[in-house]
């Protein structure tokens, strides 16, 4: 992957630091006291995301560790991975962070950078439930903490029933009005393989890819870099099915039913998943056993069921603890559905074509 994963959450503004304690006040698993007081008035401070991503993490992860620990979490939250970036090296050989969360291409930069921790996974045991896989990223330097996994959004006005196949966004009778991913984003370069695959190729024989996604040419409204306007584009009927999205874009649309906006992971072929890292600046200020703990807080089965509830991402514990309600979800992930269905970027084959297929899907869309 490359730079435009950096920018791929430009759109979200700053909104500055945050008040944990405010964002956790209606989550019934918060225990108003601490069982643990070893860091008993210890402050960590976290970067993490401005959306509503980080806003579940505020309420999921940092609110239920401070009620734990009875430690205080101080959150700043920005909108993109490039500007997480450029807070921490600004910073230099002081950091303001002692923990950050954020996509691995930004992780990856930070380590080659020279300015991340390479943590110790003996001190975190809830790794021992974590696959393989989805333990690290950033060669070492990451913690995985959760999956960002996209699927095909849809009108739930105009579709009886969930897609089953990524073949509905070809169907003009089903889906007469579709989006698609903007060209520079991950999700597109994706939806070029899904293309291939479907027309008898695959990523290493992609041009089957680039005709059939030629075929959607006259039926595409938005190549969609909003996802507000997505959403509004749902709500007033201008759309029936896009894709490749992320429900976690829609957490609170999908819930509306005035949008009519649905969502599903159950296609045939697969979803495809980025993972989300944790990571430790050197020279952090913090105390370095809290910090091991906020990782570890992170990856507790119950954290991981309640965000992968909350905002639609994908635990990365196979014991998370998703309850029965939710598992009746087509847009709410297990760890079941992600060892079954789950594909992982293989990043380092996308380097490589990224810059060509991002101005051949240009051509296409933009003629």
């Amino acid at each position: 992957m490359g730079e435009h994963d950096l920018n791929r959450r430009q759109f979200i503004k700053t909104v500055g630091v945050a008040s944990v304690a405010a964002a956790a006040m209606s989550l019934p698993f918060v225990k108003a006291n601490a069982s643990d007081t070893r860091f008993q008035g210890k402050t960590l401070r976290l970067l993490t995301w401005s959306d509503d991503t980080g806003l579940a993490a505020l309420r999921n992860i940092a609110a239920t560790f401070e009620a734990k620990y009875g430690c205080k979490v101080i959150a700043d939250r920005t909108g993109s991975t490039s500007e997480m970036v450029a807070k921490l090296k600004a910073g230099g050989d002081r950091p303001q962070y002692d923990i950050i969360t954020l996509a691995g291409v930004g992780a990856e930069g930070l380590a080659a950078a020279d300015l991340l921790e390479k943590p110790d996974l003996n001190r975190i045991p809830n790794l021992v439930d974590v696959p393989e896989k989805y333990r690290t990223g950033a060669n070492g330097h990451g913690i995985g903490y959760l999956l960002w996994c996209n699927s095909l959004v849809y009108s739930t006005r105009t579709q009886t029933e969930a897609p089953t196949s990524y073949a509905a966004l070809w169907d003009a009778e089903l889906a007469p009005n579709i989006f698609l991913p903007p060209p520079n984003w991950t999700e597109a370069m994706d939806l070029i393989i899904i293309a291939a695959k479907l027309a008898g190729g695959d990523e290493h024989n992609i041009e089957p890819g680039f005709k059939k996604l030629a075929e959607l040419k006259d039926r595409v409204v938005t190549l969609g870099e909003n996802p507000n306007q997505i959403a509004e584009l749902f709500r007033t009927g201008s759309l029936d099915m896009g894709g490749l999205y992320a429900p976690a874009f829609f957490p609170k649309q999908i819930r509306d039913p005035n949008y009519g906006l649905g969502a599903t992971f159950g296609m045939k072929e697969g979803f495809y998943t980025d993972l989300m890292l944790s990571v430790m600046p050197k020279n952090r200020p913090g105390d370095t056993d809290l910090a091991y703990a906020f990782i570890n807080h992170s990856l507790d089965p119950l954290v991981q069921g309640k965000m992968a509830e909350d905002i639609y991402n994908g635990p990365v514990n196979a014991k998370a603890i998703i309850s029965a309600e939710a598992r009746k979800s087509p847009f709410i992930l297990t760890p079941e559905q992600i060892a079954d269905k789950a594909i992982m970027h293989d990043n380092a084959f996308l380097a490589t074509v990224h810059d060509q297929w991002i101005r051949r899907y240009t051509e296409i869309f933009s003629s």
